[in-house]
């Protein structure tokens, strides 16, 4: 096999830390190397250093080959000229991956720049060419978009033009469809396969999700504490079933005791909403238009209920998420939120009524404020109540709902930097809980997770819902999170419910061709085995 790029014995540490130990990977040229490991393993750091990115205080050791040279003794400009010529890196979150005042167009053009002589315009052709072939034709979505005006599907694929646009040797995608919908998902990786095969380009894909490159890795890598603990090719470890070095990474089977609910008092009613966006003005005189963005939705969610919402990125799932919380307005419809309407005309009822529906966002880390401590952090909500407890009475609510998920009370004084993904989502769930909430909203709560954290926060859902009797509306593009934590689920298409269902028929016997193609497109993993174990081939 032609290697693309070794690395041979890298080890790197940080202070006193080890970060990775004797780390070995080849990758070869026209193949995809998938680096399987859980949250802190040390994936996104050897990525890192491949680039030469790591943190100043890193001292690494061993050797990076590329070309013959050990890029770990280049120096930074060197490095530079490397970087996005014959190392491309596509990035978790193509959102601050991205200039939001640069045209979209202009940031693809702009590596070509820094890489070659060509002219202003020449680089802009260029860059079309390179956005057209990631299937972003300029014909119809403008190079002139920025990246805020682009979907998520969209603007991952920027991210892809930026770093195929030199045509490099190697391709880095540190887990970019995390934040996808299955279908966009499922291009995107189509994607990667298609450079991989059309470019002889070398991919090594970062992930946590062996269903991802189920069907697409030809080499599987296992990290663990920052060492490759198993390594061979996919055929051979997806014929040897789920053995000790994947069953961490194998999702788990919920298994749901809904409470008993009476169908006549639902905590939640929604009827014929619906809520528009202004377009950008087309012209500095163009009257600007208006974007339906949730039309005409209806449902009802019940006490102690899960209700699953899911639909592709842009169908309105977040929109009508902010409109349950009175952060939308409404063009049409009402809701009703324990019997009352909501939003409230009266500023003492809306103050009531925002106690009784909470919010789990899908990254926690940018809700919180990296200055306040984690008590401060799960008591924010407590200013909805009539009187606002004494510091002492805060605290000690908070050390109590730091215990009901999972978190001991002695982290209260800590921040939220000093935490995993796993644990910072707990502290958001904990702090959902402050006012005793009737409905809890998760957005996609686990998307940013590792399946083992996954695991552990649908558990936790699962148990808070028996026992607080809290009612969940769950957001998520990935089929798997409601699968069997959902009592009911509805699927939503360009801002309209297209199926609603029990858990159990949606998922069986789909009536809409369009949830039937989400359910089609979900990843599954795929043993090369005549007898998979029970319940453990759902990715």
């Amino acid at each position: 096999m032609n290697n693309a790029i070794s690395i041979n014995n890298l080890s790197l540490c940080i202070g006193a830390s080890d970060i990775l130990n004797d780390v070995t990977l080849s990758l070869g040229a026209g193949r995809i190397t998938a680096l399987i490991g859980r949250s802190g393993s040390g994936k996104s750091m050897t990525a890192l250093a491949m680039m030469g990115l790591t943190p100043d205080a890193a001292e690494a050791a061993g050797a990076i080959m590329l070309d013959g040279e050990n890029l770990l003794e280049r120096d930074e400009p060197s490095l530079c000229a490397i970087r996005g010529g014959k190392i491309g890196m596509v990035f978790q979150e193509p959102m601050t991956a991205l200039n939001p005042l640069q045209t979209i167009g202009a940031q693809v053009a702009e590596t070509i720049r820094i890489h070659t002589a060509l002219s202003k315009h020449a680089a802009a052709a260029r860059a079309g060419e390179t956005l057209a072939r990631v299937g972003l034709d300029p014909e119809q979505i403008s190079p002139d978009r920025y990246p805020h005006e682009l979907s998520g599907g969209q603007r991952q694929r920027v991210v892809i033009a930026i770093a195929i646009a030199m045509k490099p040797k190697v391709l880095i995608a540190d887990e970019p469809t995390t934040a996808l919908d299955v279908t966009t998902q499922a291009e995107i990786l189509a994607l990667l396969k298609q450079l991989a095969q059309e470019d002889g380009v070398a991919v090594l894909l970062i992930t946590h999700d062996l269903a991802i490159v189920s069907d697409l890795a030809d080499e599987i890598a296992v990290m663990r504490d920052g060492a490759i603990v198993h390594a061979e090719s996919a055929d051979r470890f997806y014929a040897s079933g789920p053995d000790p070095a994947a069953r961490e990474f194998l999702p788990a089977r919920v298994t749901r005791n809904a409470p008993e609910r009476s169908i006549d008092a639902p905590v939640l009613s929604v009827e014929n909403v619906s809520c528009d966006y202004a377009h950008r003005r087309r012209s500095l005189f163009a009257a600007p238009g208006r974007l339906r963005a949730v039309d005409n939705v209806s449902f009802e969610l019940q006490k102690g209920e899960n209700l699953g919402l899911v639909g592709a990125s842009g169908c309105g799932k977040s929109t009508l998420a902010r409109a349950l919380l009175g952060l939308a307005p409404l063009a049409e419809g009402r809701m009703r939120l324990a019997g009352e309407a909501f939003p409230a005309a009266d500023p003492k009822a809306m103050r009531r009524l925002r106690r009784k529906i909470q919010i789990v966002f899908q990254d926690p880390y940018s809700s919180f404020n990296p200055r306040q401590r984690i008590a401060d952090i799960i008591a924010e909500p407590l200013h909805l109540l009539d009187a606002r407890p004494a510091k002492a009475e805060r605290d000690a609510r908070a050390a109590r709902l730091l215990e009901s998920v999972g978190l001991p009370a002695e982290i209260l004084d800590r921040y939220p930097h000093q935490f995993s993904g796993g644990q910072r989502q707990r502290i958001a769930i904990a702090r959902a809980l402050a006012t005793d909430p009737e409905v809890i909203i998760f957005d996609e709560g686990t998307s940013a997770l590792d399946i083992a954290s996954r695991n552990r926060i649908l558990e936790l859902l699962e148990h808070l819902s028996e026992t607080r009797g809290v009612s969940l509306l769950l957001i998520t593009h990935d089929l798997s999170v409601i699968r069997d934590i959902a009592d009911r689920v509805m699927v939503m298409r360009d801002g309209r419910i297209v199926e609603t269902g029990a858990a159990r028929d949606i998922f069986e016997t789909p009536q809409d061709a369009y949830t039937k193609a989400l359910i089609d497109a979900a990843p599954v993993i795929r043993w090369r085995v005549a007898a998979p174990v029970e319940g453990e081939t759902d990715g």
